[in-house]
């Protein structure tokens, strides 16, 4: 009954080892086991990668700058944006307060600058001047005064006492008169180096406040990088915006054209050039073809990232990658379709 058994499972395998070699393994071939094969008798294809279709620029997730709260969605899917465009905008109602308050002290330090730099109004240096002319009349009165008196006192015609009293309202006058030219001399100056140094350093903090504020404003404000189509957008009104977060608040593209981003195998990268012609499949698409151009040949390795299902398709090898510009008959092909790459001779 052994025997028997053992002869029956020997039995077995022999016919499994028969169909494997008769029918092959029924794994899709990748870019590194492909055999040329013709192509429509013009040409024979060299190798064969994965890839993924992309716009005319690579998807790109759009945030703001600051974490906050959405106040308004300004597009919606499918629409066309400009380079520029606003496309959000966050609530920053406390930041929206700090511009004016900024801007009003900024104005006060430029006017205060400017009165410095003016200096005393004329009025005052009217009034200066017609106090140091009082004084010197008053000077001149006393000086007479005192002249007078003098001759009278050397002939003993008055007393001491006032001629004592002469001289000193001639001194006082004298005095009077020196201080009120020392005060017009102040009303006339201008102003001094460390005083124009401070206005001018206290209104170009002024400036960088409002500076700073209007930074802060615009990080509210979300702008379309690039001229493109919105594809999706994630967030809506009074939902909140986090730097931290995976999540865009929408995501753009240029769709005007089509490209394909191919991996080709390490074993591989000595068949592929730039200009080098391109056919594209895919299953979503049987029967039909896409052709392109090679572009753009990546300067380094890297790591796969368009997986093909494949259980015989080892993602532990290094690849390539490969960007073609395609023809315009591929522009109807949606982006991340996953598609099979041949490279022509």
């Amino acid at each position: 009954m052994r025997r028997t058994s053992f002869r029956v499972l020997i039995g077995v395998a022999g016919l499994l080892a028969a169909a494997f070699v008769i029918y092959g393994p029924t794994t899709v071939p990748t870019s590194a086991s492909i055999r040329p094969v013709p192509d429509d008798g013009s040409r024979s294809i060299k190798l064969a990668s994965p890839g993924r279709i992309e716009g005319q620029s690579e998807t790109i997730d759009v945030g703001a700058a600051t974490d906050g709260v959405i106040r308004s969605i300004m597009v919606h899917e499918g629409q066309k944006v400009w380079r520029g465009q606003v496309v959000a905008e966050l609530d920053c109602q406390d930041l929206q307060s700090t511009l004016p308050v900024a801007t009003a002290e900024a104005e006060s330090l430029v006017q205060a600058r400017a009165r410095l730099m003016r200096g005393s109004r004329q009025e005052e240096r009217d009034a200066a001047a017609q106090h140091t002319a009082a004084a010197k009349a008053v000077l001149a009165q006393t000086t007479a005064q005192f002249d007078r008196l003098k001759g009278l006192a050397d002939a003993g015609e008055i007393s001491r006492a006032s001629f004592d009293a002469a001289r000193r309202d001639r001194d006082v006058a004298a005095a009077e008169y020196q201080r009120a030219q020392r005060n017009e001399a102040l009303v006339n100056a201008g102003p001094l180096m460390e005083e124009v140094a401070k206005a001018d350093a206290d209104v170009n903090a002024a400036t960088d406040r409002i500076k700073l504020a209007q930074e802060r404003m615009n990080k509210c404000v979300v702008r379309a990088p690039i001229t493109g189509t919105v594809l999706r957008v994630f967030l809506n009104k009074g939902e909140s915006f986090a730097l931290g977060s995976p999540r865009p608040i929408l995501t753009v593209a240029d769709l005007n054209g089509r490209r394909v981003r191919a991996e080709v195998d390490e074993r591989d990268v000595a068949n592929v050039h730039l200009g080098q012609q391109v056919r594209i499949s895919s299953a979503a698409y049987s029967g039909r073809t896409f052709k392109g151009t090679v572009t753009r040949i990546s300067p380094m390795m890297g790591k796969k990232s368009v997986l093909t299902g494949d259980p015989a398709d080892k993602s532990d090898r290094d690849v390539l990658e490969i960007t073609a510009q395609l023809e315009d008959s591929a522009n109807a092909l949606p982006l991340g379709l996953r598609v099979t790459v041949e490279f022509g001779n």
